[in-house]
């Protein structure tokens, strides 16, 4: 069936204070997306984020993020005093640190009001996550230290997960893990609920699974010998990409690289119960940096920049084989962006997952097989991703001769010929069975309205969409669908 979706971060919804939340502006975008006839509602990854507030850097591939837990719902819940929660402005951009301490005051005085009314339900979410109770005791021993990053902790036992230091923080930190918990058990209660009304609206929440984990994060603390860390837990090389579109020197990620003979040996265990985690989350999932399981670039640790990396071996078939057998069902988008050879060719094929394409890249010169007329029915077709700027904010940036190629290729009568829009009837036009879009383009934002700009740290991740008519937007993107052949309607 053609489809289409949007794409639109839970942080980005325009909800009652400073940023978006799991709450009522996140089932009225269900509805819109309902209501325009789309069926996919994409988002970015949803674990607790970390150093700079990045969603690809968080502290678990297995928690949620905690700042979305909305409020007015625990008001509403009686988990939360009436009265108490007093949203922060609505603005274009979220305010982090006044988020993260509005929300640390309020989810203490909950805990404080409920944790114990709520024991039965939080043992039985803690038995149907058994990641979460390590979780916290990881949060809480980092707390203990100032957040510092794991391999800072000024106790070395601990850093190293020696057992009795191990069992003497489980004791004196008992109560900080229950309440870190106790978070986690907030976001994946309104979670589901989200999700089963999604369903119920026909519309398949769409996650990202992004291919590396944070250095600081529970994951390689808790599973040291599953990454290329020395004796003393230090990362030996990291990973990131050559120069590329986005940077000249590359993209120095930071995160450490896995030990893929470990793995293999291992059964894929890890990467089972993570990808199984994210299935009970998402209806589809989108793997970030697909190119990394055929090969992966790796950094020496010590290097400042990414230019002295070089590509090696990843997993390849024997990861996607053990995957597709422990988890048959599991709806894969793989995103293939980035220096795709043959060897990633033949590994997308293999496992039949539809890969990207991006309409901004198909008029630069450098990448032909984004042009509308190369595209094939198994992949999804985007005007843009987060990583990239607004289609708007790309055309007013846009050399000349790139300018030149949109408006013969696209039949624009000439520049001022409203490039949004071409581009939306391109992407909704295209042979591919699915379209998505940022929300950013179906409300012709300016780059003012960019999500990230990668290889840069600062004022990324944090546009917010203000209050919109989604009525008017709706009918815009019914046309699309009716156009195009794509959509749902009810």
């Amino acid at each position: 069936m053609r489809q289409s979706g949007v794409l639109l971060h839970i942080t980005s919804l325009p909800s009652n204070g400073g940023i978006g939340t799991l709450g009522r502006a996140a089932y009225d975008f269900v509805d819109f997306v309902k209501d325009s006839g789309m069926t996919i509602w994409q988002m970015l990854p949803l674990g607790p984020t970390g150093y700079a507030e990045s969603p690809y850097q968080s502290t678990s591939t297995f928690a949620g993020n905690q700042l979305v837990v909305d409020f007015e719902m625990l008001e509403a819940d009686g988990i939360l005093p009436k009265g108490a929660y007093k949203p922060l402005e609505i603005t274009s951009n979220v305010d982090f640190e006044a988020v993260k301490k509005q929300h640390g005051e309020l989810m203490k005085l909950s805990f404080d009001c409920s944790f114990k009314k709520l024991d039965k339900e939080i043992k039985e979410f803690e038995k149907a996550h058994p990641w979460a109770r390590d979780y916290g005791l990881f949060r809480a021993i980092k707390s203990s230290f100032d957040e510092r990053s794991w391999m800072e902790w000024p106790d070395q036992n601990a850093r190293l997960r020696v057992p009795a230091t191990i069992a003497k923080y489980k004791k004196e930190l008992a109560n900080e893990i229950d309440f870190y918990v106790y978070e986690q058990y907030l976001f994946f209660t309104q979670w589901s609920k989200l999700h089963e009304y999604a369903k119920s609206k026909g519309v398949m929440l769409m996650g990202d699974l992004p291919i590396y984990v944070a250095e600081d994060s529970a994951d390689v603390w808790l599973n040291p010998e599953m990454f290329e860390l020395d004796e003393e837990c230090r990362p030996v090389r990291i990973a990131g990409v050559p120069p590329d579109y986005f940077s000249e020197t590359g993209q120095r990620w930071g995160n450490p690289l896995y030990a893929w003979d470990k793995h293999e040996a291992d059964g894929y265990r890890w990467w089972i119960s993570r990808l199984r985690a994210l299935s009970d989350m998402f209806d589809i999932l989108r793997i970030d940096h697909f190119i990394g399981f055929a090969n992966y670039y790796a950094i020496p640790a010590d290097e400042p920049t990414a230019l002295k990396g070089k590509y090696e071996i990843g997993p390849g078939k024997k990861l996607f084989d053990k995957i597709k057998i422990e988890l048959p069902g599991l709806k894969i988008v793989a995103e293939d962006l980035g220096v795709v050879n043959q060897t990633v060719k033949d590994l997308l094929t293999y496992c039949g997952y539809p890969g990207m394409k991006v309409l901004q890249f198909a008029f630069d010169g450098e990448i032909e097989d984004e042009l509308p007329e190369t595209h094939t029915k198994n992949c999804f077709i985007y005007t843009g991703t987060h990583d990239n700027n607004t289609t708007l904010g790309w055309w007013n940036g846009a050399e000349p001769e790139v300018k030149e190629r949109a408006v013969k290729a696209l039949d624009m009568k000439d520049e001022d010929d409203g490039i949004v829009d071409h581009m939306l009837e391109a992407a909704f036009g295209s042979e591919a069975d699915t379209a998505v879009v940022p929300m950013q383009d179906l409300l012709n934002l300016d780059e003012e309205s960019r999500m990230n700009v990668p290889g840069t740290v600062g004022c990324n991740w944090m546009w917010r969409m203000l209050p919109v008519d989604y009525g008017k937007v709706a009918e815009k993107v019914r046309m699309l669908n009716i156009n195009s052949n794509r959509g749902k309607f009810f």
